[in-house]
């Protein structure tokens, strides 16, 4: 079996993520992968905690991720994106910095920076 570059596991990532298929996104991710704030706090751990998050933000009718720019650095992808969301004041978009670790073709870490919201 050919393993997946790390540009193609994210960018399998992101397309579940805009299909809204939960399976498929976590296939994505080891089994004791972490979630991260950027430079800060843990997020979730582990398919048990990172799933419901995932489960949560697709019940979100607008949901949807646009790539803006991918950078790769060996096995270390970074995505710049808008994502669009469904906020309690309404529709709107959410710059976001997505930061990934691929090893043995799935993603071991990923670290969050959130920008301006715009609604």
């Amino acid at each position: 079996m050919t393993r997946r570059s790390p540009s193609a596991v994210v960018q399998a990532q992101l397309d579940a993520y805009n299909a809204k298929d939960l399976d498929a996104l976590m296939s994505t991710y080891a089994l004791e992968a972490a979630q991260f704030a950027l430079h800060g706090d843990l997020l979730a751990r582990g398919h048990a905690q990172i799933r419901p998050r995932y489960e949560q933000r697709f019940l979100e009718p607008d949901l949807h991720a646009r790539l803006l720019s991918r950078t790769v650095l060996g096995n270390f992808v970074t995505d710049l994106e808008i994502v669009t969301r469904n906020f309690p004041q309404g529709q709107g978009t959410v710059e976001m910095l997505c930061v990934y670790e691929v090893v043995d073709g799935r993603i071991v870490r990923a670290s969050f920076a959130t920008g301006e919201t715009r609604i």
